[in-house]
């Protein structure tokens, strides 16, 4: 790779964190080395920004951010850049709400940026998504939802998250997009249609003028799929699933094997 400007995007979950969450201090002096050289390091994660910043300081980013998979850009050192959230409907968000009461569900949660609204109480998801220390709230969604969310996510039991996304695909195909996520949580987690990372890593690329053959990105999951066939050079985790995989350009090392810093080093630096 020629040493012009890069645009390095990082998905954080199973790429750039460790397994228990932390950056290691080979990725970060990897990441670090980049942008000493002027190439950009951006986080591409479907967590809200609450979830991330943290990351985003640790490695010491100065560039605009992709959230909840793209729903949310926005650069946190410069208001002037803009914001660009592309919520779903609340209209069609209480609608499958309605339907998926009927399925075992466990819990829907609905994210409105930083705010998280829980359909029935939940210690353990409270944990998780306290993070950040969000305002929460718990009722009955189709009430105590005002104004439209960001993302939604659904809680089921294993066998019944393939029939909530039938309904979902089925019904609000054009409305909405949505993923499943990684073993062991059974979530389903829901977006609005044709937003996702690449679209987020889009606006950035664009703002640095970075030409999309310049653009490395990496991941591990299926929220990853259009990134990583988006930018020039995707690089799937030794980690990633195997669908993933078969979309990139390059495998590189698992997480736990500073994966990012391994390819980096290599073809970059």
């Amino acid at each position: 790779m020629t040493n012009n400007k890069h645009l390095i995007a990082v998905d954080l979950d199973g790429t750039l964190l460790s397994d228990d969450k932390k950056v290691s201090q080979r990725n970060k002096a990897a990441l670090q080395e980049a942008m000493k050289q002027g190439h950009e390091v951006v986080i591409a994660t479907g967590r809200p920004f609450r979830a991330s910043y943290m990351y985003y300081q640790e490695v010491g980013m100065t560039t605009p951010i992709v959230n909840f998979n793209g729903a949310f850009v926005h650069h946190p050192q410069n208001d002037n850049w803009g914001t660009f959230h592309e919520p779903l409907s609340l209209d069609v968000v209480k609608e499958v709400i309605q339907v998926s009461e009927k399925y075992q569900i466990h819990n829907i949660l609905a994210e409105v940026m930083d705010d998280v609204y829980f359909h029935f109480h939940d210690e353990k998801l409270l944990d998780i998504f306290g993070f950040g220390n969000p305002r929460m709230e718990t009722g009955d969604l189709k009430q105590i939802l005002k104004k439209d969310p960001t993302s939604v996510l659904i809680h089921a039991s294993e066998d019944e998250v393939e029939k909530i996304r039938k309904y979902l695909s089925e019904v609000h195909a054009e409305v909405i997009d949505h993923r499943r996520w990684a073993a062991p949580w059974h979530v389903i987690e829901i977006v609005r249609s044709g937003i996702n990372k690449a679209v987020g890593l889009k606006k950035v690329a664009d703002y640095y003028n970075i030409p999309t053959s310049n653009i490395i990105a990496f991941g591990d999951e299926d929220n990853d799929f259009e990134m990583i066939e988006f930018a020039g050079v995707g690089v799937a985790m030794g980690n990633a699933i195997p669908q993933l995989k078969e979309r990139a350009n390059v495998i590189t090392k698992t997480n736990e094997e500073n994966g990012i810093a391994h390819f980096l080093e290599k073809n970059l630096l």
